[in-house]
């Protein structure tokens, strides 16, 4: 696990951003597509955003959501409501390829249809080029959210949780995510200073530190790297 501290969270955008447009370029040459699971938050939006000032393979791109919250279509808590707005208004992309979580409908069968969609575009098992994740204060990541059945869930790519900050989500598990090509983490603020200790050490007691540590990048700004800042 490689870890980058940069200075400040827009740094960790553009950094994030230039990081993506590389793999980007080398999975189209290699395989004609790249797959893209972003998860939810104010840096990764801004990160979508300066993707539009890089070299990419936008034609070939499609843009799938690592969890969502099962609310109304544009619902603010929506993270497809501002993946949308990152996206759409900067990039040269087409609304159909970004892949919405279909969390309107019956949940059971949204979670269902959306490995259908995965495996068309990820294959069979479902291997994204590169999954973005970022990490709460209480060492979640995607909604993989500490006591949470899904914890559990080996069986399926997709999944429901229980309530969690006042919503039902579906989420990635970690079966599909830890296949991803690359692991991806934007982690920043003071408050994940103690959390980004665990998740480098490999603390399985907490969510986060269940992903995959080969082929992962950590990109963290330092307020989270705390001391480790400063060494």
């Amino acid at each position: 696990m490689d870890i980058e501290i940069l200075d400040d969270s827009d740094a960790v955008a553009r950094r994030a951003a230039a990081v993506i447009a590389v793999d980007a370029r080398e999975a189209v040459a290699k395989r004609g597509v790249f797959t893209i699971a972003v998860s939810g938050g104010k840096t990764p939006w801004v990160m979508l955003r300066d993707l539009a000032n890089e070299q990419m393979p936008w034609e070939k791109v499609h843009v799938f959501q690592i969890d969502e919250r099962i609310a109304p279509a544009g619902d603010p808590d929506r993270n497809l409501t501002h993946l949308r707005e990152s996206l759409l208004s900067h990039a040269p992309l087409r609304p159909e390829q970004i892949h919405a979580m279909p969390v309107e409908g019956d949940p059971v069968q949204g979670a269902l249809a959306y490995t259908k969609v995965l495996e068309q575009f990820a294959g069979k098992p479902v291997t994204l080029d590169l999954a973005h994740l970022g990490m709460g204060p209480d060492g979640h990541t995607a909604s993989l959210v500490p006591g949470d059945p899904v914890l559990s869930v080996k069986d399926r790519e997709v999944a429901l949780t229980g309530v969690y900050q006042g919503r039902n989500r579906m989420t990635l598990t970690y079966p599909v995510l830890n296949r991803a090509r690359r692991i991806m983490w934007l982690i920043t603020g003071g408050e994940k200073v103690p959390m980004l200790q665990r998740l480098q050490n490999g603390d399985v007691s907490i969510p986060a530190g269940r992903i995959r540590r080969t082929d992962a990048l950590i990109l963290a700004d330092r307020a989270a790297a705390g001391k480790a800042a400063s060494a």
